[in-house]
């Protein structure tokens, strides 16, 4: 009978690839450079193909090398899967959960139901991990994560999501602005605003643009922030304008800022969602856990999704 690769040489592999350094794929793997680096001979004996090229100063994956870690990651993801299968037919949400959370969600959201869910799921250990979008749903498909925290709408495919909340938009402003003192704000009102936003790779960033109908090659000369923070201490300062969303307005974001909320006369809002890999065998676990968070977050500003 063939020898087969076995799950340890795999993951030896895969961190290797990912990684480029014989020492640091090792401490990953939680093992000496010489046994990883014995490892990866053996993996290229059951083979019959050079993994990888090595130097003093560097190691070069291959490019079969490449393909075999590609692979390798998917058996891997599906071998975790198969532990947490298990893991949940003993006693659902209990273990780890390797949670994602997008940077203009899981700050304001995450702290108001954490200590909750512990109570409700005190078998449940929690690994909470702050990213954009595209990079949160890279480490899900990779099975570095188990679930995100996403707004929508954004591209999910190859993904399965429950809707937790609506979270409205409101215009925000400094206290002298003209704007301040209006019942509410048109979209129209707002083309000749230095609106500030959220630099590229933000979903909040796209958001925006598509509430405010914003085309073209707007923004070229203005302000755009890297944290959500720092752009609502520059409305508080009178630079600019923006929109935010209610769930950071309940969390006291603008909080002691001379800063102005006006309701949009055309309503808009972006839906969170608990986002997890299609087919994922703790799909029923994510279902309740999102059921737990709707019911968390119920009755604040932010609407409760159907």
């Amino acid at each position: 009978m063939k020898r087969l690769p076995t799950l340890k040489q795999l993951e030896y592999l895969a961190a290797l690839a990912d990684l480029g350094h014989f020492g640091r794929a090792a401490e990953r793997c939680h093992v000496t450079p010489s046994t990883l680096s014995a490892g990866i001979q053996d993996l290229e004996r059951v083979l019959g193909v050079r993994l990888a090229e090595r130097s003093r100063r560097h190691v070069l994956i291959t490019p079969i090398g490449q393909a075999i870690a590609v692979r390798a990651r998917e058996l891997l993801r599906d071998a975790e899967d198969i532990m947490s299968l298990a893991a949940s037919d003993r006693a659902p949400l209990s273990g780890d959960l390797r949670l994602g959370a997008i940077p203009t969600v899981g700050p304001f959201l995450l702290p108001r139901v954490l200590v909750k869910l512990r109570k409700q799921f005190p078998d449940l250990r929690l690994f909470l991990e702050e990213g954009l979008t595209h990079v949160l749903l890279n480490q899900l498909q990779a099975g570095e994560l188990d679930a995100i925290v996403a707004a929508l709408p954004y591209d999910l495919d190859g993904c399965e999501c429950q809707m937790l909340f609506d979270d409205a938009f409101q215009f925000a402003c400094h206290a002298d602005h003209p704007l301040a003192k209006q019942d509410s704000v048109s979209v129209p009102a707002l083309s000749d605003e230095p609106l500030m936003l959220l630099e590229e790779g933000h979903c909040l960033r796209a958001q925006a643009i598509e509430v405010c109908k914003l085309q073209g090659a707007w923004g070229r000369n203005r302000f755009e922030a890297s944290s959500f923070h720092t752009l609502v201490q520059m409305v508080g300062a009178g630079v600019g304008v923006t929109l935010l969303p209610q769930l950071a307005i309940d969390a006291g974001i603008i909080a002691g800022m001379e800063i102005r909320l006006v309701p949009l006369a055309e309503p808009s809002r972006r839906q969170v969602a608990l986002v997890w890999r299609q087919g994922s065998p703790r799909r029923e676990e994510f279902s309740m856990l999102g059921a737990a968070i709707r019911g968390l977050t119920a009755g604040a500003n932010t609407e409760a999704s159907a």
